[in-house]
């Protein structure tokens, strides 16, 4: 692994390890910040608790989880888009620069607004990270070629040494027992 990997992945994931860490253990600290947001998933998604602040203490959970793993590069690409999932409704959320009435508020909103999409698009280029190894797409895609290619030479083969083993049992069936 790279020393960019070593170094990048544990400086991207600290801000989620400590946002969540702090959703988990103090919920009710966001939860009305999250509520605009929170109130019309759950509405729509039944498998989410119904209270906000057990919404809040869930996206806090899923953020801890998923920045130790893209910490310590275990199943990083997945905890990069489970944390980029996360990030969205936090976002909407929380930095809502266009409801805000004072210009310096409005200001500051959206200077977090888009930290955290610079985040998220962090977030996505990690996702698609393959750590200099090839994807699952691309080997499936190179065994898929291999296959057809190993299936040409069989026909060829087969081909090759049908019309010569028909015409040899010809012959046989012609000699005496």
């Amino acid at each position: 692994m790279s020393l960019l990997r070593v170094l990048g992945r544990p400086m991207l994931a600290s801000m989620f390890l400590t946002g969540g860490l702090s959703s988990v253990r103090a919920p009710e600290d966001v939860a009305p910040v999250a509520e605009p947001v929170v109130q019309p998933v759950t509405e729509r998604v039944s498998a989410l608790p119904d209270r906000t602040e057990q919404v809040v203490r869930l996206n806090g959970a899923v953020q801890v989880v998923a920045g130790l793993m893209l910490a310590t590069g275990r199943m990083p690409r997945p905890a990069a888009l489970a944390i980029a999932a996360t990030l969205v409704p936090t976002t909407l959320a929380a930095h809502r620069f266009w409801e805000a009435e004072d210009p310096s508020e409005r200001a500051q909103q959206r200077i977090h607004f888009f930290k955290n999409m610079s985040m998220l698009g962090g977030l996505l280029i990690a996702a698609d990270d393959t750590g200099a190894r090839p994807s699952l797409m691309w080997r499936g895609a190179h065994a898929a070629h291999g296959l057809r290619h190993d299936a040409g030479l069989v026909r060829r083969s087969v081909r090759a040494t049908a019309r010569p083993a028909a015409a040899a049992g010809r012959v046989r069936a012609k000699l005496p027992v």
